[in-house]
């Protein structure tokens, strides 16, 4: 038997005989690694742990708590979960079992209904299954091959999947005792790795997404490699379902969709419609003091704008269908970008003039698929802070990392901790179909961005494939206060659209150069951010943001007129001020206070109105004792001016 070389990632070589797997090459290396392992790449592809290898190799194994290591137990899981069922219930028909974010769901054919009761009892069969210790196999087969196993188990619902796949293409299925299924894998090579699950819940769904098929039952489950890990999971799990923006938002009175406008358009409420100024004014003011200028365009435009762009080639099933007007056909705006090109364009540029900066605060429309539609969080209406940055090469660097750095400011105001620099790049056999044909081009602007970013000490991944079809682009990932992860905003470079439209300079030598181009929403859409922002302060949101500043409580009618003095003084310095003019008890009107979130309660009564104070009472904080009216509003105006995060630590785990 011949020796082959196994290269780790630390460089390091190791020989082995051939048809060594990765799970030996773990035992090999400690006993903690060959109980952690769960995955291993092979030169550069995923493989099973039982894998066999017969030529020199790359390697690297993946614990349950890395990306690819948790993705493969969430597949393994699924499928754990599905014998489970098929045990309990012969009668099931298994359907399809994808992993989703954080966890993964299977769907199956059968009339006992999945109640609570049961899913503990799969749950029970599942860990008995796991520490069974299965050993779990890959084969390869052909369709035909496929189809008559799956006939054989009366899997009516695998045999029509694989009755659609090509005939001439190899099938991948997994055994473990008595069950086998349809996955391209990896998997764990054992169950007895699967340990740290939970079933979460049920809903009903058609077969294939279609109401005219079958109604199944789904069942969601998730899994970590750790039981911490897996009770953080489900404890902010429990904290989504109270921090679940459209639950908030209607509770909040901050927006509200309705029928007969239609899905994806959301109606802003008064109070929600205050979280856009303030993130407009957020946003008016940074951008002032970074140099850009305000524009607005229409929110109807001619159809040859778009094909001139190339949106029309690569976005035209986001965009609403054309109307006819007058013998023209017009979209309504999806982006801004072609508008601002036509800006620029209006007059002559020179290097002198040059970066321009271009914002505007408006509304875009997109057509989201019905099916895609979810809450604030993808709609059919966007509004924004949009701009673009024409510039020089020489400029590009700098004016890049300034707008990184305007992300980097806006985390800080919002109190937003963790987050990620995706740079995403072209592929090359996406060429003249998803992307710009101009290979140059790409990979000079990708070495900009990439060297930007190195310079700026920004921490980045690279993600080939993902980049906007005129140049790369930056995606920023964040996460709430509770862990949830949510794609924010972009930064975009464009080197094919203004040679489009003919955009130009004249440089210092008198010739004519083609800007870059750079598209930006640091905040991105409002709907969508102020969807996160709802989640990630569960409600409570800093004073500056919030819909209501001050609430005003007087002890008893006879105060009331000094409580409308205070209301009023309060108003003149621009503070959103409520008076609570019931006749309820104090109690009764903190706890109304408590409920709607409201920062700051003011009691006002004989003392006060006699002495012209106020008794403050702040959230989560409770009484911090009496103030006069002119320090309270001194305290106040200033924690608005600054966007101070008071209470950011209480939020952190407070949804009450």
């Amino acid at each position: 038997m011949a020796d082959i070389n196994i290269t780790l990632p630390d460089n390091s070589v190791r020989t082995y005989n051939e048809g060594i797997t990765p799970q030996e090459v773990a035992n090999s290396i400690g006993s903690g690694l060959a109980r952690a392992v769960v995955v291993a790449k092979v030169d550069g592809h995923l493989r099973d742990l039982n894998h066999q290898l017969f030529d020199h190799s790359t390697l690297e194994l993946f614990t349950g708590d890395s990306p690819e290591g948790h993705d493969t137990l969430l597949h393994s899981t699924a499928h754990l979960m599905a014998q489970a069922v098929k045990e309990l219930f012969p009668q099931a028909k298994v359907t399809i079992g994808p992993t989703i974010e954080n966890g993964f769901y299977y769907d199956f054919d059968l009339d006992v209904p999945f109640s609570e009761e049961l899913l503990k009892k799969i749950e029970i069969k599942m860990k008995e299954l796991a520490k069974a210790g299965q050993e779990i196999i890959r084969h390869e087969v052909s369709t035909s091959k496929a189809v008559e196993i799956f006939e054989e188990l009366d899997e009516s619902y695998k045999v029509e999947i694989v009755e659609q796949i090509n005939p001439e293409d190899t099938i991948t299925m997994y055994k473990q005792t008595g069950f086998t299924d349809l996955c391209r894998g990896p998997h764990v090579s054992n169950t007895s790795k699967i340990k740290y699950f939970k079933l979460l819940s049920t809903s009903g769904a058609y077969w294939r997404g279609d109401e005219n098929n079958k109604m199944l039952q789904r069942i969601y489950g998730t899994v970590f490699s750790t039981k911490d890990a897996l009770k953080t999971h489900l404890h902010n799990l429990e904290e989504a379902k109270k921090r679940d923006h459209r639950k908030l938002g209607k509770e909040l009175k901050l927006f509200a969709f309705d029928d007969e406008i239609g899905p994806g358009l959301p109606l802003w409420l008064p109070n929600g419609a205050v979280m856009v100024e303030e993130l407009e004014k957020l946003a008016k003011e940074s951008e002032a003091r970074a140099g850009y200028d305000v524009v607005r365009t229409p929110h109807l435009t001619k159809g040859t704008l778009y094909e001139k762009s190339g949106h029309l080639d690569h976005y035209k099933d986001s965009m609403y269908p054309s109307m006819d007007i007058d013998g023209t056909e017009y979209y309504v705006k999806p982006m801004n970008c072609p508008h601002h090109h036509k800006i620029y364009s209006a007059h002559p540029k020179s290097y002198r003039d040059l970066p321009v900066r271009l914002a505007e605060y408006g509304t875009c429309y997109r057509y989201e698929k019905s099916g895609q539609l979810f809450g604030l969080m993808r709609v059919r209406s966007l509004q924004m802070n949009d701009a673009h940055i024409y510039c020089t090469k020489k400029q590009f660097k700098d004016e890049f990392l300034s707008v990184c750095n305007m992300y980097l400011k806006y985390f800080e105001i919002f109190g937003i901790e963790k987050y990620s620099m995706r740079l995403s790049l072209h592929s090359k056999d996406e060429l003249g179909k998803k992307y710009v044909d101009e290979p140059e081009l790409w990979l000079e602007t990708e070495k900009w961005v990439r060297e930007a970013l190195i310079e700026g000490g920004l921490d980045f991944v690279e993600v080939p494939g993902e980049a906007a079809f005129y140049g790369p682009k930056i995606d920023v990932q964040v996460w709430s206060a509770i862990g949830k992860e949510f794609t924010l905003a972009t930064n975009q470079v464009d080197f094919a659209v203004p040679e489009k439209f003919g955009l130009e300079y004249v440089d210092e030598e008198g010739n004519s150069q083609t800007p870059l181009c750079i598209h930006r929403a640091p905040l991105g859409t409002h709907e969508r951010f102020i969807g996160f922002l709802i989640e990630h302060f569960g409600g409570n949101f800093p004073l500056w943001l919030a819909p209501v500043q001050v609430m005003v409580l007087p002890l008893s009618d006879k105060f009331i007129d000094y409580a409308n003095f205070v209301v009023k003084s309060l108003k003149d310095e621009g503070i959103r001020v409520k008076l609570n003019d019931r006749s309820d008890k104090i109690g009764s009107k903190i706890r109304q206070a408590e409920l709607d979130k409201v920062n700051y309660m003011l009691i006002v009564g004989e003392k006060e109105s006699t002495d012209g104070t106020v008794s403050i009472r702040k959230r989560f904080d409770g009484d911090l004792g009496v103030k006069p009216l002119d320090d309270y509003k001194k305290l106040i105006v200033d924690e608005i001016k600054n966007r101070r995060l008071a209470h950011r630590k209480e939020t952190a785990t407070a949804t009450e």
